[in-house]
C-alpha cells in the first residue's frame, strides 16, 4: 500500500518568504530552498535580517493571510485523498501554516516549530527532528508502507530519493541540474498520471 508525501510551498502555495519579501521590500528574504541547500544557514540568515529590520511574527503572519493557493491545488489534492492518504511534509512551522492548512482544506501536515519571544520577536526555530522528511518516509517504511514523494527544493531531496518513487514537481534549474536522476513534473495532471499509474488505477 502507498502513501503520497509532499512539499507545501512552490508545490501547493506560494513560497512564503518570497512574499514576505515582495511586500515588505526586503529582497534578502526572497532566498529559499530552492537556492540554499543548508537549511540551517537559511534560517539563521533569515532570522538575522527579520531582527535587523524588526519584523515580529504577526508581521509574519500578515502576508500569509494574503496568500491563496496555487491554482488547481485545491482540486489535486482533493483527488489524491479520494484515492489515497496525502501526508505534506514541511520545513514551514506550525505558527506559519495554519492559515494555509485552512485554505486548503486541512490535509495532514508534518511540519516545525518557532520560538518566539516576549515581545513576538522569532527568536529561534524548533526541528522537529534532523533530516525529518527523509525520516517521515522512513517511519512509513516501518510500518509497510511505500512511499510515492513530490517537491521542488533542495530540502525536498532526502525525502524523494528515500521514496520508491520521487518525483521534483516545479523545481528550479539549478535543483533539476543537481539531480538529474529524479523525474521532473510541471503539472497536477502529469501528477497524477504517475500517482495513478503507481497506484494501479484508472
Amino acid at each position: 500500500m502507498y502513501v503520497i508525501c509532499s512539499d507545501l510551498e512552490g508545490v501547493f502555495v506560494p513560497e512564503v518568504w518570497i512574499n514576505v519579501a515582495k511586500i515588505t521590500g526586503i529582497d534578502e528574504l526572497k532566498l529559499t530552498t530552492r537556492d540554499e541547500p543548508d537549511y540551517d544557514v537559511l534560517m539563521k540568515r533569515r532570522l538575522s535580517i527579520l531582527k535587523q529590520h524588526n519584523l515580529k511574527l504577526k508581521d509574519i503572519q500578515d502576508v500569509i493571510q494574503q496568500i491563496q493557493p496555487l491554482e488547481g491545488a485545491n482540486d489535486f489534492i482533493a483527488w489524491i485523498k479520494s484515492v489515497s492518504q496525502l501526508i505534506v511534509v514541511s520545513d514551514t512551522f506550525l505558527e506559519f501554516a495554519d492559515p494555509l492548512m485552512q485554505k486548503l482544506n486541512r490535509p495532514t501536515l508534518l511540519c516545525n516549530h518557532l520560538i518566539i519571544d516576549n515581545h513576538g520577536m522569532i527568536a529561534d526555530y524548533q526541528l522537529r527532528q534532523k533530516d525529518g522528511k527523509k525520516k517521515v518516509v522512513q517511519g512509513f517504511h516501518s510500518m509497510d508502507y511505500k512511499v510515492l514523494s513530490f517537491g521542488d527544493s533542495y530540502n525536498d531531496i532526502l525525502m524523494l530519493k528515500e521514496s520508491e518513487v520521487g518525483i521534483l514537481f516545479r523545481p528550479p534549474q539549478n535543483v533539476v541540474t543537481d539531480y538529474p536522476e529524479l523525474k521532473v513534473t510541471t503539472e497536477y495532471s502529469e501528477l497524477k498520471k504517475i500517482i495513478s499509474e503507481t497506484l494501479g488505477i484508472c
